[in-house]
């Protein structure tokens, strides 16, 4: 038994349960992500720098944070557990995602368009023409989507790097956020230099996203959801993402749908404001489920 990595993870997520996340200008993702903006322009050969760019870009973060925690580890193995929390705590994030889901949601019925502005900060659709019904659907989905990608795929990293130590936890973590907040920002067909960061994206997430349909599943209390969401998770562009959204819609019994693209579970209606508000809390159950695995795991 191991209790550095435990006590990362519980103090991670009491971080998380107490602050919510670094403010944006401060924040280790934030000015990552403020960098790999400067990409966002044309090239004469895109794609291979897209290619160069992942390969080197998340490595880099992952070798200083990782380098920076087993620093920390060799004054002091108190000082390597809080440098560590740090780190892990910076590349998860649950109760900012569900604030601004429940915020979005509230808002549908009482000030449409602060919800439509709020929802930009969760979707990347276009949101001036959405209806409250599909705003509502919209925070529903990208609750489920971040779940996978924003909290679930840290902690899987964390726990397979930490069974060689916790700086490779925390370096594996890194590499897996910093990956993924490339694709966030380039990964779209109208901009080829996220190209390799799309795909590396999509190869990361296979596993977080199954698992988050699972603890969705546990967390609604209906295990055969995943197995009724099954018709509609290759629904969405991207591999993965439809897993979680379509479980949490199957789960709810709701319909979530992006207009002109897709529709999980079309036969049921769009969310209303208290199903939608459940189905946040799914997703926090299953986000602190999450952690409780993790803790598991890493301690044995």
């Amino acid at each position: 038994m191991n209790p550095e990595p435990l006590a990362v993870v519980v103090l991670a997520l009491l971080l998380d349960v107490a602050i919510g996340e670094w403010p944006d200008s401060v924040h280790p993702v934030a000015l990552y992500g403020r960098t790999i903006g400067r990409l966002d322009r044309s090239w004469h050969r895109p794609r291979l720098v897209g290619v160069i760019v992942v390969l080197v870009a998340p490595l880099l973060a992952a070798v200083l944070l990782g380098a920076l925690t087993v620093g920390a580890f060799a004054l002091n193995p108190v000082v390597g557990v809080g440098v560590a929390t740090l780190a892990l705590f910076s590349t998860v994030s649950l109760r900012k995602l569900l604030a601004v889901s429940r915020s979005v949601i509230k808002h549908t019925v009482s000030n449409p368009d602060r919800a439509r502005t709020e929802s930009r900060a969760l979707v990347g659709r276009e949101t001036d023409t959405l209806s409250p019904g599909e705003l509502r659907s919209a925070a529903v989905e990208s609750t489920a989507e971040n779940l996978s990608d924003g909290l679930i795929a840290g902690l899987v990293a964390f726990t397979l790097g930490s069974r060689v130590s916790v700086a490779v936890g925390v370096a594996a973590a890194t590499w897996v956020k910093a990956v993924n907040t490339m694709d966030s920002m380039l990964g779209y067909r109208s901009k080829p230099v996220g190209w390799a960061s799309a795909r590396l994206d999509d190869v990361l997430m296979w596993v977080p996203a199954r698992c988050s349909a699972l603890l969705i599943a546990v967390a609604s209390r209906d295990p055969w959801a995943v197995v009724r969401a099954r018709p509609w998770v290759q629904s969405p562009s991207s591999p993965n993402s439809g897993w979680p959204m379509a479980t949490l819609a199957a789960s709810a019994g709701v319909q979530l749908s992006k207009p002109g693209a897709y529709a999980l579970y079309p036969a049921a209606e769009l969310p209303t404001v208290e199903q939608a508000r459940a189905c946040v809390r799914t997703a926090g159950v299953a986000g602190l489920l999450s952690f409780g695995v993790t803790g598991v795991v890493v301690w044995f």
